[in-house]
């Protein structure tokens, strides 16, 4: 969209709007209001008040427009109900009970595209404005078409686009056709579809292709933001006589997207008699687009222990903190006068550091947006010393290196630099990307898939680990049926690549979007789900799995796929235990006693061995009963904090066993007792650390029912006890 822009949509509120045509449950005027909505919410999500719009009404009851009240004729049942200007929610909801059918037919469309004309002549004056009027109608209401040449010639004159959208128009080009069609409306078809051609920009369409597209995500244009003005050098220039120095400005090439970002808001306070609200809200003039909601306004306070202030603490002004940093159980302070001492100083420019061949950099470590480097605007050595740096790279095979700061103590960033010398477009620049550090780089070691090594450095290629022969085989027949490189077909119905990047879309940013904008015109109705084509690569297409039907299973029996039956979790005795085919009790043939007691010293696993062998309730209750009194003994014995960690160990042990066990009664009960014991002083002193920082710390409170259905505890109540301990201080 450009800068400024002028829209008036012109929508048909005839009688006729109000049926159901074409095999469709909805009206036609509810179903032409889809297209109407989707482009008025996002221009309300744009927020910029230089984008305007207006709404012209078409054979309503009433007739308001300034062509009747000027006298003029041929301007009956035609009404403005919304002037051009900047669109806000508050616009739009006060638009929305006005989109009714009405029990008139005496609206002239051709007149009432006038009126939307002079509304735009009137806002926009002389000024540079995209200008545009979309006619939305079914054509089923007398059109006259004696000034439809005047009319095309004044929409030229004043530069504006004439959008026509019929419900059920005829589209050869998008191959619909209506059957049946009344001569009346097939004769009003061809008079506005005349109008359309008549102009210098006009179109005429049938709306439900104008439908079908609103599922298509709209790609944002971003317009072109200046990053770096400034030197991009090769040497120092101010100590080297045969250093390089050019003047070039950056902007950016690629931009990541991302879903809008919420905010908080609060319901309105009545004014006057009605019940105040204590929410704290941001300035009274501040736009939400809601007449309900008001913005937040977050406020903080800080405050420290002061035995001297009144209640044991005292508020601290934001100005006298200093940040501070964690080293381990520590908080190491580090006030701003040492914060400038060990920031890195740096000065604004863009240094070449060095080159690197084409074969030595692989695409994966890009790390960020691509940029884009040219040379500065109406200099022609620029251009020539930036021209004759790009061939050199090109010719030699290299990128080059350089050290990026965008402006005076910014953090130095490290990019390459590649070539484009407009062999392909007639466009030379240099694309850049952001290098990674050595921390950012994350090396991983995986075993050979060709061979085994074993312990004493012996090498086996054949082994249950490694792919036989058939699999090898199997495997690459499968990954040649799969193939979508050219699974899809151009317009010609040639083979192409079946998704091209053009068409991939992230379907979480545009869903989010779609449901923005859905609810915000609807706020009462559910969302719709998702649009296909939003899902369209969610899974191969069918007919590439029929077609790789007998690749599949071969690859299936080659290599052995069996489905594993699924476990039930969360059930006490009902777990998936590996039995011998024989039957036999092996731990009895081996003379193994079952375990009935748990050690300290191997606590988790013998705690672990007696759960899986519990046969009842009372056995499981035992368990857990004798681990609680270890992590009692290890918090009791521990000098200091030594075996705090042993103690929180065991403990998340237990607990998760009471949840995949569902017992989280006689977790919560053993933890209650424990806090107590904890915070009286009963385990031999001051043990409250193991408490903050081992049990709460590490998320080892109450079970709740997020956690457990048949826990008795809510999620409030849980952290509650966990962090009440506070007050105890």
């Amino acid at each position: 969209m450009a800068d400024k822009e002028a829209i008036v949509y012109v929508i048909d509120l005839g009688e006729s709007m109000g049926d159901c045509h074409g095999g469709r449950t909805e009206t036609d005027l509810d179903w032409s209001m889809r297209y109407v909505w989707d482009r008025i919410s996002t221009t309300v999500a744009a927020g910029r008040k230089t984008w305007t719009a207006g709404v012209v009404a078409l054979n309503t009851d009433d007739t308001n427009n300034e062509q009747d009240r000027e006298g003029l004729d041929g301007y009956e049942n035609i009404s403005v109900l919304q002037n051009i200007s900047p669109l806000t929610m508050n616009s739009v909801r006060e638009l929305q009970p006005k989109i009714r059918p009405s029990s008139s037919s005496g609206g002239d469309a051709i007149s009432a595209v006038v009126v939307a004309l002079s509304m735009i002549e009137q806002y926009t004056k002389k000024l540079k404005y995209n200008r545009r009027i979309i006619l939305i109608t079914n054509a089923e209401a007398p059109i006259d078409d004696e000034s439809s040449e005047e009319v095309a010639r004044r929409l030229d004159e004043s530069d504006i686009e004439l959008i026509v959208l019929g419900v059920d128009f005829d589209d050869a080009e998008y191959g619909f056709k209506e059957e049946d069609k009344s001569s009346a409306k097939a004769n009003n078809e061809r008079i506005l579809g005349n109008l359309a051609s008549q102009c210098k920009n006009g179109v005429s369409g049938t709306m439900a292709q104008a439908i079908e597209e609103l599922s298509i995500p709209r790609i944002k244009q971003v317009n072109p933001f200046k990053a770096y003005d400034g030197a991009l050098t090769l040497g120092d220039p101010a100590t080297q006589e045969s250093a390089l120095s050019i003047r070039v400005q950056r902007y950016f090439k690629t931009k990541r997207a991302t879903a809008p970002s919420a905010s908080t808001v609060v319901i309105k306070s009545e004014r006057g008699g009605g019940p105040s609200q204590s929410t704290h809200t941001a300035d009274e003039d501040v736009e939400m687009g809601g007449i309900e909601f008001s913005g937040v306004k977050h406020m903080r306070t800080y405050r420290v222990n002061d035995p001297d202030a009144p209640g044991g603490k005292k508020d601290v002004e934001f100005e006298k903190l200093a940040k501070g940093y964690q080293y381990g159980s520590t908080v190491v302070p580090f006030s701003e006068s040492e914060m400038n001492i060990i920031k890195l100083p740096s000065k604004k420019g863009y240094e070449i550091l060095g080159f690197v061949p084409f074969s030595s950099y692989g695409p994966f470590v890009n790390m960020g947006e691509t940029g884009i480097v040219v040379a500065q605007s109406h200099s022609e050595e620029a251009e020539v010393t930036l021209s004759a740096l790009i061939h050199a790279l090109h010719e030699m095979e290299s990128y080059a290196v350089a050290r990026y700061v965008q402006k005076d103590d910014a953090h130095p960033q490290l990019f390459l630099l590649k070539p484009n010398p407009g062999l392909e477009d007639p466009f030379e620049c240099l694309y850049d990307v952001p290098l990674p550090f050595a921390e950012d780089v994350r090396s991983y070691q995986f075993p050979p898939l060709d061979k085994v090594l074993t312990v004493t450095g012996q090498v086996l290629t054949e082994h249950r680990l490694l792919p036989s022969d058939d699999l090898n085989v199997a495997m690459s027949n499968y990954v040649d049926a799969m193939d979508l490189s050219e699974f899809g077909a151009d317009d010609e119905g040639k083979p192409a690549e079946y998704a091209p990047i053009d068409e991939l879309y992230n379907p979480v940013l545009h869903r989010v979007n779609q449901a923005i904008k859905a609810r915000a015109v609807h706020p009462d109705e559910p969302l719709a789900p998702p649009a296909d084509i939003l899902l369209r690569f969610q899974y191969p297409p069918e007919k590439l799995v029929k077609e790789a039907k007998f690749e599949i299973e071969s690859l299936i029996e080659a290599a052995e796929v069996k489905p594993v039956p699924e476990k039930a979790q969360g059930k006490r005795f009902k777990k998936d235990t590996v039995k011998p085919l024989s039957g036999l009790d092996i731990d009895s043939l081996l003379g193994q006693k079952r375990r009935t007691t748990i050690s300290p010293e191997n606590a988790i696993p013998e705690f672990k061995q007696l759960v899986a062998s519990a046969a009842d309730d009372a056995t499981l209750e035992n368990a857990i009963k004798q681990i609680g009194g270890i992590v009692r003994e290890l918090v009791r014995e521990s000098f200091a904090d030594l075996s705090y960690g042993r103690a929180a160990e065991d403990l998340r042990v237990m607990r998760e066993t009471c949840v995949d066990l569902e017992l989280p009664a006689l977790y919560n009960k053993f933890l209650t007792a424990l806090k107590t014991s904890i915070l009286s002083g009963e385990l031999d002193g001051d043990r409250r650390q193991m408490w903050t920082e081992h049990i709460v710390g590490r998320g080892l409170g109450l079970i709740a029912r997020d956690e457990s259905e048949v826990s008795d505890v809510a999620v409030a109540e849980a952290l509650k006890a966990s962090y009440s301990f506070l007050s105890w201080r």
